[in-house]
């Protein structure tokens, strides 16, 4: 069997149950005795194993499931994972009484992790990320989003998105890139955030985008950040660079950066706290998926939720995401942000699930690759050991993976 195998590169996982989330199927696409073929890192067939074509079981290398569960691999679609150092001080500090602005003050906020990773190496950032990394491929992670965003000059902007490519030639784990360099205003811009836009627009964009460093482009519309107006410059240059765009929108105020989003038929627009009425039917328009980041909302202990039953009501597809990032959320566990999603946000057990995989699928562009359980699309698997989805989003600190599969390895 051994030697057929391998020339067919032909494996089954067989006596399962599938959650497939599969686009169409009613609730998680559930399929009680269940079976995946995979062929060469893709899925050539999910579902009923009764149903199995004969054809797929010839030759194959076959894994006894023996009743776990199989889930799509976890995508975790909005991380600021690659950063040097840590600013655990500053937490420190918050908790003794100090406000944002004397942190900031202090040296502090953003600012302090431009700092630190302008003084790091590439290889050093890829080093300290790596643990981060291998804590969510701990749990089931099989695709990462990785924005920069703390380099803020073109230099260190591309040593960002270098770091984050190599994490997927360092990890079997597939990597998403994205350009967050209109994320703050760096000490040398001295207060100009048009010059600094200018800079944005005209220099770093298209030398990433030149050498294929970004997958997406993505920038912090907000008032301690940049307008709706300074955004929609660095849209319009994304977009005459043909790369798709991305926006931390109406976390801290409604400034309609949701709409704005949505106008430049964004993959996600992300947080979205104080998104209206005007900007969830925006995003159901659109298509724009909205990425949901409760570990921001707990870790600076903000009170203004999402509007998720505006969302529920317009049909805007939800994702969510650990926002791993050193200043405002320390989180490298997707199955605690599940758990985050529920208990803040009342979001339903199936609403996380697809959450971690069709739907943040959709919000990296990768849905006809990733994120649930069809023919065709990358054998990237998570089996647990538990009895019933709904345990996946009920713990906390518990992790009941059984083994993880990216593309059928």
């Amino acid at each position: 069997m051994g030697g057929e195998n391998r020339k067919s590169g032909l494996r089954l996982w067989r006596n399962a149950r599938l959650a497939t989330l599969a686009q169409g199927a009613p609730g998680l696409g559930i399929v009680e005795k269940g079976a995946i073929a995979v062929r060469d890192g893709l899925i050539i067939y999910a579902g009923a194993e009764a149903d199995m074509p004969a054809a797929a079981l010839h030759g194959a290398e076959t894994v006894d499931c023996e009743g776990r569960w199989i889930t799509p691999g976890l995508i975790d679609c909005h991380t600021h994972l690659v950063y040097a150092g840590n600013r655990a001080n500053e937490f420190e500090m918050r908790l003794a009484g100090a406000t944002y602005e004397e942190v900031a003050r202090a040296g502090g906020g953003i600012v302090s992790s431009v700092k630190s990773l302008r003084a790091a190496s590439e290889s050093e950032l890829v080093a300290q990320t790596l643990p981060r990394l291998d804590a969510l491929i701990a749990e089931g992670v099989t695709s990462v989003e990785v924005k920069s965003g703390y380099g803020l000059d073109l230099e260190n902007e591309k040593k960002s998105l270098r770091a984050a490519r190599r994490l997927g030639e360092e990890r079997p784990v597939t990597i998403r890139t994205t350009c967050l360099a209109a994320h703050a205003l760096p000490p040398e811009a001295k207060g100009d955030k048009d010059a600094f836009i200018d800079l944005v627009a005209e220099t770093i964009l298209p030398a990433v985008a030149a050498q294929g460093l970004a997958d997406a482009v993505d920038g912090f519309c907000e008032g301690i950040a940049f307008s709706p107006e300074q955004m929609a410059r660095v849209f319009d240059k994304a977009k005459a660079l043909g790369l798709p765009v991305k926006l931390h929108a109406d976390q801290l105020s409604n400034l309609h950066g949701a709409e704005l989003a949505a106008r430049y038929g964004a993959l996600s627009a992300d947080h979205l706290e104080y998104t209206d009425e005007a900007g969830a039917e925006a995003m159901a328009r659109a298509g724009t998926v909205a990425g949901i980041l409760p570990g921001a909302f707990y870790f600076i202990r903000e009170t203004k939720k999402p509007p998720i039953e505006l969302f529920r009501h317009h049909g805007v597809k939800m994702a969510v995401a650990t926002d791993s990032n050193p200043g405002t959320s320390p989180l490298t566990s997707l199955l605690l942000t599940m758990n985050m999603a529920a208990t803040l946000f009342g979001m339903t057990v199936d609403e996380c699930l697809a959450g971690v995989t069709r739907e943040a699928a959709r919000a990296l562009g990768l849905l006809d690759k990733a994120g649930t359980l069809e023919a065709g699309k990358s054998a990237d698997l998570a089996i647990w050991d538990i009895e019933r989805p709904a345990e996946l989003v009920y713990r906390m600190g518990f992790n009941p993976l059984h083994a993880r599969i990216w593309r059928g390895q």
